[in-house]
């Protein structure tokens, strides 16, 4: 238990329907959505924020398309601390109302979430605030490697792939890093939206570059500009990277919400990834990280009903 939450979150054989759709097996799932929170992303919130309030910050100002906010107003109520989080206009109402729900002081700005992220960040500096960007704190890295140590700790066996989608890098940079230190003979698999791959060009070429970009439904993933350190940390602790497109997306959401598993589409990917890529992402067992839950229900509903949209 840390500091009343409970650990480890589950790690789970996938419903059979899972196995059935991804063509594997051994499918497992690391389950961060279960987490009152929704995400997996308290893990890296708790310790940053618990810092900045030891520093003497009584305000962080942050922004987000909606779970890096949450988890960040989460923990700012646990330790008494004001949130201000800065949104895109088109962040989802589900995760609007959570932050809302957890008292955070909610600012809509910019087009998109970097847009969103420089209006944060000049809003911070002339209060004179801290701002919390998602990525470019070490001491996120650190507490995503729980998540890896976690998986290595309740497989039956040592997994021969584990599967995190990648937003801004930094779960996948912490789980990979401690996948890599335990059980170097795991593939760790990062995997990005094709319509957002800044991440995943960065990636393959060593340092942050610019990327083509469009929409994508799983907002988690919506990424336009590459933090470096992540690209640093991600160079080390992911082996394969793979770009899903969306009608791929919106299958497997659709698939993990017909099986019981009613994750957003952003956790959704890594089940994409599997089915779509079998020759790169190997035999054996298999654990995917789900990665949150907060779902708009209205893309559920699309993806059911015309999955040819996508």
């Amino acid at each position: 238990m840390l500091d009343g939450v409970e650990l480890p979150t589950p790690l789970e054989r996938a419903p059979l329907a899972l196995s059935d759709f991804s063509g594997r097996d051994e499918l497992w799932l690391k389950r961060e959505d279960v987490h009152e929170v929704g995400v997996f992303k308290w893990r890296s919130t708790l310790p940053v924020v618990k810092a900045l309030v030891a520093e003497g910050h009584d305000a962080v100002v942050t922004s987000s398309t909606g779970n890096h906010g949450a988890a960040v107003a989460w923990a700012c109520r646990r330790l008494g601390a004001k949130a201000i989080v800065f949104v895109p206009p088109a962040a989802s109402e589900p995760k609007l109302a959570l932050l809302e729900s957890l008292e955070a002081n909610v600012r809509i700005a910019g087009h998109d979430l970097d847009e969103a992220k420089d209006a944060a960040r000049a809003f911070a500096e002339e209060e004179g605030l801290r701002f919390f960007e998602d990525g470019a704190e070490p001491l996120q890295y650190e507490a995503y490697g729980a998540i890896g140590d976690e998986i290595l700790d309740q497989c039956p066996s040592l997994p021969a792939a584990v599967v995190t989608p990648i937003g801004n890098g930094a779960l996948a940079g912490g789980v990979g890093a401690a996948i890599g230190r335990r059980a170097p003979d795991t593939l760790r698999v990062g995997v990005v939206a094709k319509e957002m791959p800044v991440m995943a060009a960065s990636y393959d070429a060593g340092v942050v570059v610019e990327a083509p970009l469009g929409t994508t439904i799983a907002d988690g993933l919506a990424v336009r500009v590459a933090i470096p350190l992540a690209v640093e940390r991600l160079a080390t602790a992911v082996d394969l990277m793979l770009r899903v497109s969306e009608r791929s997306i919106a299958e497997a959401l659709v698939a993990c919400h017909d099986a019981g598993v009613a994750v957003e589409p952003s956790a959704a990917a890594a089940l994409a990834a599997v089915r779509d890529s079998p020759d790169n992402t190997g035999g054996g067992r298999i654990v995917l990280v789900m990665t949150g839950r907060n779902v708009d229900h209205a893309v559920v509903v699309r993806a059911r009903s015309n999955v040819d949209s996508f």
